[in-house]
């Protein structure tokens, strides 16, 4: 029989564990989006154009999306805890390439790999962190793992800026391999093992939206919700800078808002998604829509837009943790495999997002990418409420 204090013991270990694997997505998050603030000296020092620079950001993304799923089935029988392991080895090393790197080939080879193993982060990262705290804590303890893309968003983008500022951007690259290692170490400590608990081969991860007719769903919701969230978000500095003339540093200051609002939704969500996660995504869905379309009417202020980009980051946080659980939901069996599904539509309709956005804001103007997500996230939340009403 377990006593009170072996159980007590048992969940402090498991949440040690928890932050050792949110330390993780923020190593991997940060890692991904670091060039976005680095592109100008990393294509002064290599001879590149700032475009071609981009492609740091690009392939990395492109890789974590298209090469999850078989990673995730190829890799079915490892303990997850060594995969985790293993992973975040790839990133530090990866990272100390892309700081000695010679030539920019090199370091776009290097980033590719790095995006595989960032993908199969995304699908294995969630799970374990639900896994090892007691069930009733499962939601709060992924919306703890989910806090860490506002904590990168918040501190790791400006920090990596900062660095290069103080230093180079080869010796800000090296910082990270470190801290890569740093959090390797907590994984391998504070992680318990892990063994893989629903094994499942690339045929039947790519076979799961074709039998399950709730997953489809959510998959179909995601990428919905993700063309219109991203394609706004891509391009909300030019908006900024077209409606309300911001500065810089304000600039800086409406990301931070928007990403301590993301961090607060999370932590809401995680209380909320466990008694109803329909509800917990409607509303949501239905804030963040508001919020575009707050962006839109009261958007070229500085105050209106405090309040559009709090609510926004506060909806986006909520609605986030409300498709995993949905994801996890649909396929309790084959959960890490749905997941690869998850972060192969997730990272796609990222890429897509931002390629229609900027259509559309070099053919209809920037204010047309807002009205691009006001109507992709709301038919997310239509064929949410429309599919529910139909199975019911």
């Amino acid at each position: 029989m377990v006593t009170r204090t072996e159980s007590a013991h048992s969940t402090l270990k498991g949440w040690a564990g928890v932050a050792a694997i949110t330390a993780s997505l923020f190593v991997f998050l940060t890692t991904e989006l670091m060039p976005v603030g680095l592109l100008t000296p990393v294509s002064s020092s290599l001879g590149i154009s700032v475009g071609v620079a981009g492609l740091m950001v690009t392939l990395y993304g492109v890789s974590a999306g298209l090469g999850v799923p078989f990673i995730v089935a190829w890799t079915r029988r490892i303990n997850r805890r060594v995969l985790l392991s293993t992973l975040l080895a790839i990133l530090a090393v990866g990272n100390l390439i892309t700081a000695l790197a010679p030539s920019y080939p090199l370091v776009l080879a290097t980033r590719l790999v790095m995006g595989f193993a960032n993908g199969a982060f995304w699908a294995i990262g969630v799970g374990m962190a639900m896994r090892i705290v007691p069930d009733r804590h499962a939601n709060r303890a992924a919306a703890v793992v989910m806090s860490g893309i506002s904590i990168a968003t918040v501190l790791g983008m400006p920090l990596g800026t900062i660095l290069e500022s103080l230093t180079s951007w080869q010796t800000t690259f090296l910082i990270w391999s470190g801290l890569s290692v740093l959090v390797f170490l907590a994984v391998v400590v504070l992680v318990p093992s892990l063994p893989s608990a629903n094994a499942v081969s690339v045929r039947e991860v790519f076979g799961l939206p074709r039998v399950n007719v709730r997953l489809r769903s959510v998959l179909i919701t995601v990428v919905l919700f993700v063309l219109g969230h991203f394609g706004v978000y891509t391009f909300i500095r030019p908006f900024l800078e077209g409606t309300s003339s911001a500065s810089p540093t304000f600039i800086t200051v409406c990301l931070i808002v928007f990403g301590a609002g993301g961090a607060a939704g999370n932590f809401v969500a995680g209380y909320f998604v466990a008694r109803n996660v329909f509800a917990s995504f409607t509303v949501g869905a239905v804030s963040l829509v508001v919020s575009l379309v707050l962006l839109l009417t009261i958007g070229n202020g500085p105050v209106g837009v405090m309040i559009a980009l709090a609510l926004w980051g506060l909806s986006y946080g909520v609605v986030q943790l409300s498709q995993l659980t949905m994801t996890r939901n649909s396929a309790p069996e084959t959960f890490e495999a749905a997941m690869s599904l998850n972060t192969l539509a997730y990272n796609t309709s990222i890429a897509l997002g931002a390629l229609f956005a900027g259509l559309l804001a070099d053919n209809a103007g920037i204010t047309g990418v807002v009205w691009f997500g006001v109507v992709l996230t709301a038919a997310s939340l239509l064929f949410t409420v429309g599919t529910r009403r139909a199975r019911s």
